[in-house]
């Protein structure tokens, strides 16, 4: 994911300021195992694969770096990973 996040940002050039700020801040961050822009570039999404027990204190800590650099807080949308798909059965 990282090295991801690098080729789009120095190879493509398709990030920016607010991309660039989640995701490095993100990976300065303790729990966290990766993170890259998705999405259409030039505004799209960050998105960081955290620790469960540490996901607080990311929200907190990207938030303040955040706020501080680009003027406004970030919005954070948290999903679980699940055990996928599967036929489902009535009992």
């Amino acid at each position: 994911m990282n090295a991801s996040h690098v080729s789009l940002e120095h190879d493509y050039e398709v990030t920016g300021i607010e991309l660039d700020t989640l995701v490095h801040t993100a990976w300065a961050q303790e729990g966290v195992l990766g993170a890259r822009m998705t999405g259409a570039g030039f505004g799209g999404c960050g998105i960081a694969i955290v620790a469960k027990d540490k996901v607080d204190a990311f929200k907190e800590q990207i938030g303040c770096v955040y706020t501080e650099t680009i003027g406004y807080p970030p919005q954070f949308y948290i999903a679980e990973i699940s055990s996928g798909a599967r036929v489902l059965t009535r009992r």
